[in-house]
């Protein structure tokens, strides 16, 4: 019995060096009928007794393969099997021989795997680290490795492995260090315990955007800050030109400097490192000489050009890996509660206060996939009148939500001009205190506006989509797509609006009448302006008007009271805060310098601003997000907008006269010309190579490169795509091995306690007649 058990161990444990063939099932279809399936363990148990290598005919893999390789060969003559017949006969009792022998040397202990030296000791005390069990066990498991005996490695292995040894043991020590210095770790565990994973890859989103524009901000310091502060600008010519009197008259020009005016962005600010103007047009170097410069406006456009393009590769990056994500998560839907249950647990947990927070992520995770099949199961069971009804319903709300758009978007270009009519003829020198607080206020007007219509109209929306019935991740879409349209149709309605205001005409004048003499500063003021109202009114309302709702809500017993207190954690609401926040950035990096300073710092003070409205004022949210989705749906949001932030800034580079007065691209058509007059300026060996990157003899043959790898690649995808459903099937192959092995072994040992029990009661008989007689 223990020998025919050892042999069924070794079958399992041999199955993974056995092919397998492709079934053609699906892989759900597969594993639903892997725990169906059932093997009849009636089956002539003396004939595997005499002759256990039989029990490997028996396996569904080897009768699969069986079947397939009849198919095969059932086109073979009589002839042939005629004259394989005698040999087969004769051939019979030397394989039996052979088998019986290969039987007994499987039964034997291999005692090369007993044998082992200090690399594989250690390479196991490792693996031991990354399993998934408790510390107790991994102890005793660690215990018993290093107190068996082990072999000395010698001379150059030994030597390889201590420094791989020093590696590992460094690179681990490492990673301990980072996670432990992590920033906010504390904060983000709380968050996930109480609100789940998708929730807390908001905040991770958060982190993620502080350390982008700190990348930012870094390139516009050390290449455009910096050499401004530092190096020196070489002198003007003897000869006055438009460009110098404009320049002159421009930054001479005396004003007065207040609160507002650092509120604002103007006065004395507007002529520091913060707005464009600043920013010289001449070359600069260490003493004035030119022997040898810095091109600071060729190296302003090539910054903004850089950090805009690096912006788009980290995003497309993130959002790649976010796909991958989904794509793991969308494979493992059928064993999804079983991968919670059973591995969704951090072994890594040594308190109480942590294993808690745990439980309740977990429990939102399993939240989020009962309501998902709910909902799934209610959309399928609608019939052909309700689907009616529905779709004239989300017709309705989509022509309601145009018409609130357009608005919207009227609301806003009326207001613009009329601030501009008022400031620009009645106010234009305000003499009392009152005319400074109507002027203060109708340079804001605009920015108010717009604010106000982010703030109102997306819980418009959020309620016109309760009547539409979608699914929850598909109403997190849909209102996002469509605040997303409301904030970024905003912010292209304010650029349209001063299109007619920064364009001047006159050629041989420093500006027109009621145009402001230095347009890019003017621009970047709006938007810094927009910054600084946007980040107060994320103050306002948590802190003085969310918090009290939440102190009403929790403190009264009253029904009304508690309906209108209690709060939840709409995620697609404050993830278009932070991406309109660093829409703004983008749009305004190139007017403002600084900007994405303000930019990092905003992102740091909202991070604790959004925690507080998490943890305090909010309660977690009837829809659960899961962190894979959440994360491609926050890139796929940045990405669109940052398209819209550029497309304004290309335009105006591309087309748009730079100013006379101020800036780095005074003097110039258009603000790209200063890199053609670079190009022209190089060797003519270079510009020759240049133009040939241009030319069709470049461009054919890396298209047909092109097309040949992507080819290449598809073909690759599709043979790893087919390699996956094969290796799919052979592990459900596999299970069903293990189950037959496992009916028949557990059938055996019930027929062995019946032959045993029976043998009992024969000698108990035995013994009873002996003792009779």
């Amino acid at each position: 019995m223990n020998d025919t058990a050892e042999l069924v161990k070794n079958k399992m444990s041999g199955g993974e060096r056995r092919k397998r063939t492709s079934r053609g099932q699906g892989w759900e279809e597969a594993g639903a009928e892997f725990y169906q399936e059932s093997y009849p363990a009636d089956v002539d148990l003396e004939v595997w007794q005499r002759d256990p290598a039989h029990i490997a005919t028996l396996l569904p893999s080897k009768q699969s393969r069986a079947a397939t390789s009849k198919r095969v060969r059932g086109e073979v003559k009589p002839t042939l099997r005629r004259r394989t017949s005698t040999r087969s006969r004769y051939s019979s009792t030397a394989r039996r021989t052979s088998t019986a022998h290969d039987v007994h040397m499987a039964m034997l202990p291999d005692l090369s795997e007993n044998l082992s030296n200090e690399e594989r000791t250690w390479e196991e005390i490792m693996q031991i680290k990354a399993m998934p069990v408790s510390m107790m066990q991994k102890k005793e498991m660690k215990a018993k490795l290093q107190t068996a005996t082990k072999l000395r490695l010698q001379g150059f292995e030994q030597l390889k492995w201590q420094r791989r040894k020093v590696w590992q043991q460094m690179k681990s020590r490492w990673k301990e260090t980072y996670s432990k210095l992590e920033l906010w770790r504390h904060s983000l565990k709380k968050i996930e315990g109480n609100f789940g994973t998708g929730v807390v890859a908001y905040f991770l989103f958060i982190k993620w955007l502080m350390f982008l524009n700190l990348f930012i901000f870094l390139f516009i310091l050390l290449f455009i800050i910096l050499p401004t502060l530092v190096l020196v600008p070489q002198e003007s010519p003897a000869n006055t030109t438009l460009v110098e009197e404009c320049s002159r008259n421009y930054f001479n020009l005396s004003v007065d400097s207040s609160f507002l005016d650092w509120v604002q962005g103007t006065g004395n600010m507007e002529r520091t490192i913060m707005f464009y103007g600043y920013y010289t047009h001449k070359l600069i170097s260490e003493d004035g000489n030119m022997h040898s410069y810095y091109n600071l406006p060729l190296a302003y456009i090539a910054i903004a050009v850089i950090y805009l393009l690096g912006s788009l590769a980290v995003m497309v990056k993130s959002a790649a890996q976010g796909f991958k994500e989904r794509l793991v998560e969308g494979e493992g839907q059928f064993y999804q509660y079983c991968n919670l249950v059973f591995g969704g647990w951090d072994f890594c947990i040594h308190n109480e206060k942590s294993a808690s927070m745990k439980h309740k992520a977990l429990y939102n995770e399993m939240k989020a996939c009962l309501e998902a099949e709910r909902l799934e199961e209610e959309r399928q069971n609608r019939s052909r009148d309700e689907m009616l009804k529905l779709m004239i319903m989300r017709c309705i709300i989509n022509l309601i939500v145009l018409m609130v758009l357009s608005g919207a978007l009227a609301l806003i270009y009326y207001t613009f001009y009329f601030s501009q009519e008022r400031l620009n003829k009645e106010l234009l020198n305000p003499n009392t205190e009152l005319e400074y607080l109507y002027k203060f206020i109708l340079e804001f007007l605009p920015s108010i506006i717009i604010v106000c219509l982010n703030l109102l109209v997306p819980n418009m929306f959020a309620y016109l989509v309760s009547f539409e019935r979608y699914s929850p991740l598909f109403i997190v879409r849909i209102t996002l797509l469509r605040t997303v349209l409301l904030r970024l149709a905003s912010l292209i309605m304010l650029m349209f609006s001063l299109k007619d205001i920064i364009i001047c005409d006159e050629p041989d004048s420093c500006s027109c009448e009621d145009h402001p003499k230095c347009w890019e500063t003017y621009v970047g003021q709006q938007v810094y302006k927009l910054v600084i109202l946007d980040f107060v009114t994320h103050v306002l309302i948590t802190f003085t008007f969310n918090w009290p709702r939440m102190l009403i809500a929790k403190y009264s017993k009253s029904k009304v009271a508690k309906f209108i207190g209690e709060q939840e954690f709409e995620l697609p609401k404050h993830v278009l805060d932070v991406v309109y926040s660093q829409t703004l950035c983008w749009l305004g990096s190139f007017y403002a310098p600084v900007l994405p300073l303000l930019a990092m710092l905003e992102c740091c003070l909202l991070f604790h601003i959004k925690k507080f409205a998490c943890l305090v004022n909010s309660r977690p949210s009837s829809t659960v997000y899961r962190a894979s989705r959440s994360n491609s749906l926050f890139m796929v949001v940045l990405l669109i907008s940052f398209i819209v932030a550029v497309l304004p800034v290309a335009f105006a580079i591309a087309e748009i006269p730079p100013s006379k007065s101020c800036g780095p691209f005074r003097g110039h058509l258009t603000t790209w010309s200063v890199v053609v007059e670079s190009f022209d300026q190089l060797p003519a060996w270079i510009k020759s190579i240049m133009f040939f990157f241009g030319t069709a003899g470049f461009a054919v043959p890396i298209f047909v490169v092109l097309v040949l790898c992507l080819y290449y690649f598809y073909a690759v995808s599709a043979a790893n795509k087919q390699m996956v459903m094969v290796l799919k099937n052979q592990l459900v192959l596999e299970g069903h091995d293990k189950q037959f092995l496992l009916n028949r072994l557990s059938a055996f040992i019930k027929q062995q306690h019946e032959h045993q029990k029976v043998m009992r009661q024969v000698e108990m008989t035995n013994l009873d007649l002996s003792n009779a007689s």
